[in-house]
């Protein structure tokens, strides 16, 4: 269910964390890397989670060539994920042997640019988590390179004040404020509803 949030007097940033503030707790403490001490199993079911999240939202994405698509360079997410996977003495997981093929069913076809800003505001949120989450993991899951949540060599920083920027440029109205607010809680939510 979604939260109210008042977009008429809120910047894109501040009624995106207010929109979304709960969800994000559920899900900081519903990952599989939450457990008090993760290991090697819970960073493959972590891995597993958020790939099976990410694909059908990139081959949405995809489809469009407005918006956050166009604002950034992409980054290779699944593929980082697919290396971590099939690192030596990471547990296998289990996975359908006749996967189908990333889906978008369920993501709007005519999403707004500002609602996909919204979803693209929990996909790169979730860079600035993941360099979190290696800092504490590195030495303990050592020597996995944990390549998903190293992210790039300068960290996620300047990629964030990047998309931060351009999302503060291009999501101005109240209209285009709420759009985006819903576009990040239904992207919070469908990874919750792989968590649970």
């Amino acid at each position: 269910m979604n939260q109210p949030h008042d977009t008429a007097h809120a910047d894109a940033l501040g009624a995106l964390r207010a929109a979304t503030g709960a969800r994000h707790e559920r899900l900081d403490s519903g990952m599989p890397l939450a457990r008090p001490a993760p290991d090697l199993a819970d960073y493959a079911a972590h891995l597993t989670m958020v790939r099976d999240w990410l694909l059908p939202l990139k081959a949405w994405l995809a489809r469009f060539d407005d918006g956050p698509q166009a604002a950034l360079p992409a980054v290779a997410h699944v593929e980082l994920i697919e290396a971590d996977l099939n690192e030596p003495g990471m547990p296998p997981v289990a996975t359908p042997r006749h996967a189908p093929a990333p889906s978008p069913a369920g993501w709007p076809l005519d999403a707004s640019a500002a609602y996909r800003w919204g979803v693209c505001y929990v996909i790169e949120g979730s860079q600035l988590g993941g360099k979190v989450l290696y800092g504490r993991l590195s030495e303990r899951l050592a020597p996995h390179p944990l390549r998903y949540l190293r992210g790039a060599d300068e960290g996620p920083g300047p990629r964030w004040r990047a998309f931060m920027q351009a999302l503060k440029a291009e999501v101005t109205t109240p209209e285009q404020i709420a759009e985006a607010c819903q576009g990040a809680c239904d992207a919070f939510d469908s990874i919750l509803a792989l968590s649970e």
